[in-house]
């Protein structure tokens, strides 16, 4: 998760062929190319979300302090993760949306990303099995 927050601010830098590259669309990268804050807004959100997503595997894996809700945190990204990897790429190939339509061309990009999404979100889920499973551990 860390490696793709960073990712997440090198496409901020990158500017729009990054924005195309990653899969954020044209859309983006033509806000982005107009001047807009939007898309490094958006981007720079989604960067902080997956900073605190590694921080609490970090904290999980007894890597640094507990973070407050280790557990239900960990469950829940690990849903998030994995819904996203089973769900991503029916969602581009059956979708009317026309974001969804220019995603679908990219088809490679959504597979690996989806592969990606099910395996981290397996590596969550077992951390928080893990830490349900444990009776010393505190929530």
């Amino acid at each position: 998760m860390l490696l793709a927050s960073v990712t997440h601010i090198a496409i901020i830098f990158g500017g729009a062929d990054w924005y195309r590259f990653f899969g954020a669309g044209e859309e983006m990268a033509l806000m982005q190319e107009s001047g807009s804050y939007y898309p490094a807004v958006l981007t720079g959100f989604i960067a902080l979300v997956l900073a605190i997503w590694s921080l609490y595997a970090f904290s999980g894996a007894g890597l640094m302090r507990r973070l407050p809700f280790i557990k239900p945190a960990l469950a829940t990204i690990a849903v998030i993760l994995l819904a996203r990897g089973f769900l991503g790429i029916p969602v581009v190939l059956f979708s009317d949306n026309p974001y969804f339509a220019e995603l679908g061309s990219n088809l490679a990009f959504i597979i690996v990303s989806s592969i990606i999404c099910l395996a981290i979100g397996l590596c969550y889920g077992f951390g928080a099995y893990q830490l349900y499973r444990s009776k010393s551990q505190g929530a």
